[in-house]
């Protein structure tokens, strides 16, 4: 069975719901084969991400930058998964107020020094998520999940 983790800050309602969307299209039953694994960025270790073979990255983007819990788990997983990992899938979903242009380079930085390969764009989401969003939040769970379909 493959594993998809989601590594998540979670910290208001907006990024809440964002979340359940991702989590809900990656459980979808028409996904088969796929155990989904979600962990909060600042208890995620790189023993969770050495062990999982695809990714989902959920953050609220603070002051045109990632959350510190995320550049915070992988502040402590870099160097342990920098080889182990490369190649494998992942998206991410981003909230900001502000706009998110700054966490979206942060995450292609992080993830491009990782090797890892995006295979859905980002869901940026600025104000409260409306159903499209929620939708594209779904529709990203359900594709990086279906990577990893045997």
């Amino acid at each position: 069975m493959s594993r998809l983790l989601i590594v998540h800050h979670t910290p208001s309602p907006f990024c809440q719901a964002m979340f359940e969307a991702v989590i809900s299209g990656a459980t979808d039953p028409e996904i088969e084969g796929v155990e989904v694994v979600r962990r909060a960025a600042l208890s995620v270790t790189a023993s969770d991400f050495l062990d999982a073979d695809g990714y989902v990255l959920g953050t609220p983007a603070n002051l045109g930058y990632i959350s510190g819990a995320l550049k915070h788990a992988f502040d402590c997983a870099y160097y342990p998964i920098l080889d182990a990992t490369r190649g494998r899938p992942f998206g991410a979903y981003l909230h900001g107020n502000e706009g998110t242009e700054g966490a979206e380079r942060a995450i292609d930085t992080i993830t491009t020094g990782l090797g890892w390969e995006k295979v859905a764009q980002y869901v940026a989401v600025s104000a409260k998520p409306g159903k499209d969003d929620l939708e594209k939040c779904w529709e990203l769970g359900a594709t990086v999940a279906a990577q990893l379909m045997g």
